[in-house]
C-alpha cells in the first residue's frame, strides 16, 4: 500500500509539472547581424568590421485562465564584431538587458506594461519605414529625434498600456518617470503615444512624445501593390533650445523572388534657432535572402551634412559608408 502511495503522489506530481509546462512557455529569440564598412567622415576614411545591433533575447508568457495571461521579455544587446555588450541610450555596463526588460499583464483589456522598453511612437514611424536594414548599423535614420528617448530619460522607468486590436487599430500609450535621477536634464516625467492601423495592403501609423517643453509628433505610410513598396513619415520636433524643424524620409522597395532593391532619401530642416543646420540622407541598398531569417546584403549610405548640422558625424563633415553584410535571425 505505501509503495503504491509513492507511485501514485509520483504519478501527481509528474503530471502537475506537465499542466504547468503546458501552461508557460520561454523562447530564446535573437539575431547576429554584421558589415565589412569602408566609412568615411570628412576626410577620414576607416576600413573595419561593424556591428549592427545584434542582440539575443527571452520572452515568455504563463497563461493564468480565464484569458489572462502574464509575461516578460528580456533582451540583451552585444558586439557581434568583439563579443562585447553592446552600449545603450543609458548608462550600461558588459552584457546586460538596456534593450528590453519587462514584466506584463495582457487579457481582452489590453496590455499593461512594466520596465525599460523602445517606444511605441519610434516604431510606428521611423522603425517602420526603415525597411532595408530594419534601422540599424551605420545606414539607420539619423535623422529621426525623440526628446524623451534621447533626452535623457532613454528607455527606462516607463509604464505602459496598450489596447487591444480594435478593428486593425492598436494604441500604445507609456509614461516614463525622471525618480529624481540627477542625469535626466529636465527631471520632469516623459510621455509618449504610437498608433498603428492596418488596412491589408496599406499600414498607417502615428506617433507623438513629449517631456517638459520639447516634444515631436511624427505621421507614417507604407502600402504594398504587386512587389512594390512605397511608403514614408513626415516628424515635426520642436525643442526649447533649438527651435522646430520639419524631418520627413521616402522608401522604396522592389521584390523579384529573393531579392530585394531599396531606396531611401531623408531630409531635416534646419532648426529654427540654428542656421545652416539641415541634413540630407540617402541609401541605395540591395537583399537577397537565403531564407526566412537570413540574408545577404549591401549597401551605399550618405549624409550631407550643412556646416551647423553633425548628424552621424562632426559638425559639418559627411558621413559616407559602403557596406556587405550578414544577418541571420534566431
Amino acid at each position: 500500500m505505501q509503495k503504491l502511495t509513492r507511485v501514485v503522489l509520483a504519478v501527481l506530481a509528474l503530471a502537475g509539472t506537465t499542466a504547468t509546462m503546458a501552461q508557460s512557455s520561454v523562447t530564446l529569440y535573437g539575431r547576429v547581424n554584421t558589415t565589412v564598412e569602408r566609412q568615411k567622415v570628412g576626410d577620414v576614411t576607416t576600413t573595419g568590421l561593424f556591428n549592427n545591433s545584434s542582440r539575443f533575447g527571452f520572452k515568455g508568457t504563463e497563461d493564468l485562465g480565464g484569458g489572462l495571461k502574464a509575461g516578460f521579455q528580456l533582451e540583451s544587446g552585444f558586439a557581434l564584431d568583439t563579443g562585447a555588450g553592446s552600449g545603450w541610450t543609458h548608462p550600461t555596463t558588459g552584457m546586460s538587458f538596456a534593450r528590453q526588460s519587462e514584466v506584463n499583464l495582457s487579457g481582452g483589456f489590453g496590455v499593461v506594461r512594466l520596465g525599460n522598453f523602445v517606444p511605441a511612437s519610434y516604431y510606428a514611424s521611423a522603425d517602420y519605414v526603415s525597411m532595408h536594414n530594419h534601422d540599424t548599423g551605420s545606414s539607420s535614420d539619423a535623422l529621426y529625434y525623440d526628446p524623451v528617448w534621447f533626452g535623457g530619460l532613454s528607455t527606462k522607468n516607463k509604464i505602459g498600456y496598450r489596447t487591444p486590436d480594435l478593428g486593425g487599430l492598436t494604441v500604445d500609450a507609456s509614461a516614463s518617470l525622471h525618480e529624481k535621477d540627477p542625469t535626466v536634464g529636465q527631471r520632469k516625467n516623459g510621455y509618449d503615444l504610437g498608433a498603428n492601423y492596418n488596412l491589408g495592403a496599406l499600414a498607417l501609423g502615428a506617433g507623438y512624445s513629449t517631456v517638459g517643453d520639447n516634444n515631436q509628433f511624427a505621421l507614417r505610410g507604407l502600402y504594398t501593390f504587386g512587389q512594390f513598396t512605397v511608403g514614408g513619415y513626415y516628424q515635426r520636433n520642436d525643442q526649447n533650445l533649438l527651435g522646430t524643424r520639419n524631418n520627413f524620409r521616402l522608401a522604396g522597395m522592389y521584390s523579384m523572388g529573393a531579392s530585394e532593391v531599396h531606396l531611401n532619401v531623408g531630409r531635416a530642416n534646419s532648426w529654427s534657432k540654428v542656421s545652416d543646420s539641415a541634413a540630407t540622407q540617402y541609401t541605395v541598398g540591395y537583399n537577397y535572402n537565403l531564407s526566412k531569417r537570413t540574408k545577404v546584403y549591401g549597401y551605399y549610405t550618405r549624409v550631407n551634412n550643412d556646416a551647423n548640422a553633425s548628424y552621424n558625424s562632426v559638425a559639418g563633415k559627411d558621413f559616407s559608408s559602403l557596406a556587405a553584410g550578414i544577418r541571420h535571425n534566431f
